[in-house]
Parts: structure tokens; C-alpha cells; sequence
């Protein structure tokens, strides 16, 4: 499967963004969906991830509650509602994709820069 993150941008702290994912290539509903981010400097830390329906989500702590992902599997691809945004969500935001049955994440996109000025 072959991954296209967009919907990254520069925005105020406080501010809102969506990103989106668009998959392409097998049954996008065979993938469990996950959100990453990597700051500079830093190591790539899981944001949000759902599973293969949408029906279940799970989020790091530092962005429960302002972050929300979702998926739409009949339009191939999974979105990421960033809201009250702060300075540290500044990052490039990477989707990634696993077989159900798999544990990895091992497609992944290319990456979208989040800026967030205070």
C-alpha cells in the first residue's frame, strides 16, 4: 500500500488542522491506520492509531483530548483533527499503515511538516 500525507501547514498555537492519509494499492481496510511525528532532534513517537473499522483508537498521552483520528475506508484514507494546538506538536507528521495481523507498522508516507508559533 502506498501512503500520501497532506494537510500540514504553519498555524498559531490554539489553532486547528486536519491532516489526511490517502492509500492506494491492496483493501485499505486490512490496515490498522497510525499517526507519528518526529521533532527535530527527536526521536519518531507514535501520535494516534485506529484499527481496521475505525472502532477503536488509541492516543498518546500528550495529545488525548485535542487530537482525534478517524478513517473513511470507503474514500482509502484516515485523517487527523489536530486542535489546540501547541509549540512542541511542532514536527513532521508520518501515516503508517500494518496488516491487521501484523504488529509493525511497515508502509509508510512521506511525511508532513505541523509548525505551531506561540
Amino acid at each position: 500500500v502506498q501512503l500520501q500525507a497532506s494537510g500540514g501547514g504553519l498555524v498559531q498555537a490554539g489553532g486547528s488542522l486536519r491532516l489526511s492519509c490517502a492509500a492506494s494499492g491492496r483493501a485499505f481496510s486490512n490496515y490498522d491506520m497510525g499517526w507519528f511525528r518526529q521533532a527535530p532532534g527527536k526521536e519518531r513517537e507514535f501520535v494516534a492509531s485506529t484499527n481496521w473499522s475505525g472502532a477503536m483508537t488509541s492516543y498518546a498521552d500528550s495529545v488525548k483530548g485535542r487530537f482525534a483520528i478517524s478513517r473513511d475506508n470507503a474514500k482509502n484514507t484516515v485523517y487527523l483533527q489536530m486542535n489546540s494546538l501547541k509549540p512542541e506538536d511542532t514536527a513532521v507528521y508520518f501515516c503508517a499503515a500494518k496488516m491487521v495481523i501484523k504488529r509493525e507498522y511497515v508502509y509508510w508516507g512521506q511525511g508532513t511538516q505541523v509548525t505551531v508559533s506561540s
